[in-house]
């Protein structure tokens, strides 16, 4: 019981993390992709984040790979770090920060029901599903209304998010087969590796170059690169693998509830994005939803206690 309490600290610290910086994510993106394409964008934060950890753990280490199953690490990278993070950059050309945000917040969702249906095989209980029911609701809500919110929307943008949605799920549920507690850090260095190269691939095959050459590169979009690599990804990314490891997914996709709130409180007051009634309904059924679902585990673990 002890070890478990020496562990809150960086429980709590490793979820205020996720919680805020991620939250604040969306707003960087946002100002990156002015003058920078996504997927350059991507295979930069990555890239030079995998590299820092990589000298780190060299200077620690002759080997930092070793020990880690490669072909899944790399598999959890792309899924995650590549698809999962470069689609909704991308979708951010076409998308409000916020409205990206209320998408993404529907992953618990989506990772009860593949659990359930492809890994652990544990029917979900009657208030989870009630969540899924609610929370896909409001996705459906957001999904057909986008068009009022901002005259940029494109479906392809959506489609995007949405496969970024599911790439991510699957790849917090297969890390947890992947990656030994005590090799969390290596395991996210490859990871980052692997989402960086997928995202460069992505950028010479959309031509981004093109891009680079014919328009500056804004200071203010260079700075938000530095954000999104040192805060949101050096230092997110290896507390979402810390409690990925230590805690359960259910757990850890509680920052969906507070992400999107943080996101769309910026995109707001920073970005002028609109908020329409068809928003704030679709918000209020995916967090709803949302909160539904991971309450099915306290839920459980209420009732255990009381059965003691």
């Amino acid at each position: 019981m002890s070890e478990h309490r020496s562990d809150l600290p960086s429980k709590f610290a490793a979820f205020s993390v996720i919680y805020v910086i991620w939250g604040t994510t969306y707003l960087a993106i946002a100002f990156a992709i002015r003058t920078l394409p996504p997927f350059t964008t991507g295979a930069i934060r990555y890239l030079t984040a995998g590299t820092v950890m990589y000298a780190w753990l060299r200077s620690r280490e002759p080997r930092p790979f070793d020990g880690l199953y490669i072909p899944g690490t790399l598999l959890c990278g792309v899924l995650m770090s590549g698809i999962g993070n470069g689609f909704v950059m991308w979708a951010q050309k076409g998308i409000p920060s916020g409205v990206a945000a209320l998408f993404v917040a529907s992953l618990p969702m989506l990772i009860l029901l593949f659990d359930w249906a492809f890994f652990s095989h544990q029917k979900p209980a009657r208030v989870a599903t009630l969540g899924v029911i609610v929370g896909m609701a409001g996705v459906a809500v957001l999904a057909t209304h986008t068009g009022g919110m901002s005259g940029r929307i494109h479906p392809i943008h959506l489609l995007a998010v949405l496969a970024a949605e599911i790439s991510w799920a699957v790849a917090t549920l297969l890390q947890r087969r992947f990656v030994p507690v005590e090799r969390i850090a290596n395991f996210t260095c490859l990871q980052l590796f692997a989402g960086g190269v997928f995202q460069l691939v992505a950028a010479l095959v959309g031509r981004d170059w093109q891009v680079l050459a014919a328009h500056g590169v804004a200071t203010s979009s260079l700075l938000a690169v530095a954000y999104l690599t040192i805060a949101g990804t050096l230092i997110a990314n290896n507390c979402y693998s810390y409690l990925i490891a230590h805690v359960s997914a259910h757990k850890v996709t509680t920052y969906a509830l507070v992400n999107p709130v943080i996101a769309l409180a910026l995109g707001v007051l920073v970005l002028d994005e609109k908020v329409s009634w068809a928003m704030v309904i679709a918000s209020v059924l995916v967090l709803l939803g949302v909160a539904l679902v991971l309450f099915q585990g306290v839920r459980r673990r209420f009732a255990s206690t009381l059965a003691r």
